[in-house]
């Protein structure tokens, strides 16, 4: 029998043109757990705390803070389109209603893009934890060499992805309760951290205004080393939305996933920021090189401060965090092919929006996610810096296909959304604007144009300092180095190539009316 709740989720689903097709049995933390799984600080910090030590020594930590500021300013933003518009593909969908059929497929499909290279960045953080935990899980040689260094990061990412297709395959049921747990264990696990880190603290809170020889005193001096640091938290502080992405899975969506958004991004911030803050303040030596290494970083500041057999222990909650992780981001993915194919705008979308009726899960997405996420480490095992490249690339993805909603957004703000008329003149307005408006249960009021310029200001400049050549970032090697400008390059030519392609072949690309409906 089919519960009162449901039924009205089901017939606001289909005042968009679709029908329910999807397993809607997602609650308030499992949506919750889906935007934190995706961001996971025991995921992001571990891996990339070396990137930002190197750059700027512990003053890194300010460029915490000020990353989760200008995150949040986004994350309101998507919160109230959330709240309007609770359909599956997140920043697709979102684009797609406030922007233009065009906006919308390049959106989807540069967010795409970074959720393919970002479940193959994330699995490959395995090795900045495994092998410290136990040597056997080094298969290639000593784990000195970088180059050993990548090719078994390589396998053990592969491993990791194989694992995460079958579960995605599997059904949301399943999905949803190991990424509940992980995201448990996961929270007790940072929590535990926390207070026995500052409990084995060494120094006081001045070692965060050190910057260890990388520059000389003073604000205009730390200028450049910070902008430099700042890619360790714009990596991890982003997959939020994931929670949005989710909507036709959960049940009253429009009250659950916009907070769910903003409750995942507040709770990563804050527990991140910490984490950071303990661990720069136990460290035996803040100023050891190997804290700027894959090989130490901040898994070496737990293993000095708190002895190997405890470190060892904690250190396998962040092997379950990247796990959750690398789950939650094959999920987003295969959710927004699902969206995605489901217009009609991908190739074989027919195939790719099918759902299955026993498991109530597209299974070809989940296929082709896994795939595609393993060929991409398998073609990057030689390429150097080889972490640092997909995490700038991923990152500035990501904010490229944010900033494709929030500019979209400020633009209907100047017009006076959401107490407008409905953003797309072709689409009834009972089904949009007018209808979402009477019950979205977020909506920022006047806040919204202030906060709504802040984020379009702030999505700007991540995507113009992460994508900067920086050789002490991104290596010597010019590929590395100027990897994510050429990617974004390519990927823009490629879509739009398909789209006007596709356009002109007389294929119809995002009707209003799904196949689906």
């Amino acid at each position: 029998m089919v519960s009162r709740t449901k039924t009205e989720d089901i017939r606001d689903l289909a005042r968009f043109g679709y029908r329910q097709q999807l397993d809607r049995s997602l609650g308030s933390f499992s949506s919750f757990a889906a935007g934190f799984s995706y961001i996971s600080i025991l995921t992001g910090i571990f891996q990339t705390f070396p990137l930002g030590f190197a750059a700027a020594g512990p003053a890194f930590f300010w460029t915490w803070p000020m990353v989760f500021l200008g995150q949040f300013t986004v994350a309101l933003g998507f919160a109230e389109l959330a709240a309007h518009y609770p359909l599956s593909g997140g920043v697709y969908q979102w684009a797609r209603r406030i922007g233009s059929p065009a906006l919308g497929w390049m959106t989807g499909w540069v967010y795409l893009a970074c959720s393919l290279v970002s479940l193959a960045a994330v699995a490959l953080a395995l090795q900045s934890t495994l092998p410290q935990i136990a040597p056997v899980f080094q298969l290639f040689g000593d784990g000195l060499d970088p180059a050993d260094q990548a090719h078994n990061a390589v396998l053990l990412g592969c491993a990791l992805i194989g694992l995460t297709t079958a579960i995605n395959a599997a059904g949301v049921r399943l999905l949803a309760r190991i990424n509940n747990i992980g995201v448990a264990v996961e929270l007790a696990g940072v929590l535990l951290l926390i207070v026995l880190l500052f409990y084995r603290a060494r120094r006081g809170p001045e070692v965060l205004l050190e910057t260890r020889g990388r520059s000389e005193p003073g604000l205009p001096n730390w200028l450049g080393p910070l902008l430099s640091a700042a890619v360790m938290p714009s990596y991890v502080l982003y997959g939020f939305d994931t929670a949005g992405t989710l909507a036709e899975e959960t049940r009253e969506p429009r009250r659950r996933a916009p907070r769910a958004i903003l409750q995942a991004l507040l709770v990563a911030g804050v527990a991140g920021g910490l984490l950071i803050v303990a661990g720069l303040l136990a460290a035996t030596d803040p100023a050891a090189p190997d804290l700027g290494k894959i090989r130490g970083g901040l898994t070496l500041i737990v293993k000095n401060a708190l002895g190997p057999g405890l470190g060892t222990a904690l250190l396998a909650t962040v092997v379950c965090a990247v796990s959750a992780c690398a789950l939650a981001v094959h999920a987003g993915t295969v959710r927004l092919i699902f969206a995605m194919a489901r217009d009609n705008s991908l190739p074989f979308a027919r195939t790719l929006a099918q759902v299955r009726h026993e498991t109530r899960t597209p299974i070809a997405p989940a296929l082709v996610t896994g795939a595609v996420a393993a060929s991409i480490l398998l073609l990057s095992i030689n390429l150097p810096c080889i972490i640092e490249t997909l995490c700038s690339v991923a990152l500035v993805w990501a904010n490229l296909a944010y900033l494709m909603v929030s500019l979209p957004l400020l633009f209907l703000r100047l017009r006076g959304w959401p107490e407008g008329a409905s953003p797309k003149p072709d689409v009834p307005a009972s089904a949009t604007a007018k209808s979402a408006a009477a019950r979205s249960s977020f909506a920022l009021g006047r806040w919204g144009l202030p906060v709504n310029l802040i984020a379009v200001s702030w999505g700007l400049l991540v995507i113009v300092n992460m994508s900067w050549p920086r050789a002490e970032i991104y290596g010597t090697d010019p590929v590395g180095r100027y990897a994510a400008i050429l990617a974004s390059l390519a990927l823009f030519g490629i879509g739009e190539a398909y789209y006007i392609t596709r356009a002109r072949s007389g294929g119809e690309i995002l009707p209003d009316h799904a196949a689906g409906a």
